[in-house]
């Protein structure tokens, strides 16, 4: 099967497209729901992580034979989609948030930032094609809808929205690979430092010298807030400028 029919096929099941369901014949495994399913995988990715999830796994999490889950799913591929679909969205939408553009996104970033912090095997569902299903949607709908009256144009809420999940992301997936497993010791950080110390001579680094004893650790503490207060601040000084601009074309 050619990329362009497999991407189809999962877009077709994340959309219910009845063409792209599994022709499997009727057996044990047919009292379940794709629901089911999904959550299985997903306490199966929370306890063991990621790479553990497979279809042998999560058939033995529901109690069925791995092959009654291909009467619903045809493969791994198609059970990720449905599992990033299915944490995507959360109690509220974004735009459903109390206060102006700015205090919507920096509620809404904070909370994903502390789930993604709970829950970093969501950051490896982002490493397959992004196939968007009716969550995913209208997430990106209701951040969009965030900007309405700020004066962006159209491209430019949109790259705000991928900009702000980037930056998420991105540094959600750079601390996982820092920060030890949870199987490992503990990452000693006091002890990392006191090491360095003995061993390294600053002074051939001055800039970090500096930050240092200004109290700066790197990759310690949480970088987030920082990072995304200005992401915000260039946000809202687009938001100042488009506003200026409007107001020069109406005079």
């Amino acid at each position: 099967m050619s990329a362009k029919e497999n991407q189809r096929r999962i877009l077709g099941l994340l959309w219910d497209d009845p063409a792209t369901r599994p022709s499997g014949t009727r057996g044990p495994g047919r009292g379940l729901t794709r629901e089911q399913i999904v959550t299985a995988a997903i306490e199966v990715a929370e306890a063991e992580g990621l790479p553990a999830v497979s279809m042998r796994r999560v058939a033995a999490e529901l109690g069925v034979g791995t092959a009654s889950l291909y009467t619903y799913l045809r493969g791994k591929a198609e059970l990720e989609a449905l599992m990033l679909d299915a944490v995507t969205l959360g109690d509220t939408l974004p735009h459903e948030w109390p206060g102006d553009w700015r205090a919507k996104l920096e509620a809404w970033a904070m909370d994903d930032w502390a789930a993604i912090r709970r829950h970093p095997w969501t950051l490896r569902l982002h490493g397959a094609d992004r196939l968007p299903g009716p969550n995913q949607l209208r997430w990106l709908d209701s951040m969009l809808r965030v900007f309405e009256d700020t004066g962006l144009t159209e491209p430019e809420k949109l790259a705000a929205v991928e900009a702000l999940d980037a930056y998420s992301r991105g540094l959600g997936l750079l601390l996982a690979e820092v920060e030890a497993p949870a199987d490992a010791e503990p990452y000693d950080v006091a002890g990392r430092n006191e090491g360095l110390r003995e061993l390294v001579d600053f002074s051939r680094y001055p800039a970090l010298l500096a930050a240092i004893r200004a109290g700066a650790s790197p990759y310690a503490g949480d970088p987030f807030p920082f990072g995304l207060h200005r992401l915000l601040d260039g946000i809202e000084a687009l938001i100042a400028r488009r506003t200026a601009e409007r107001g020069d074309r109406a005079e």
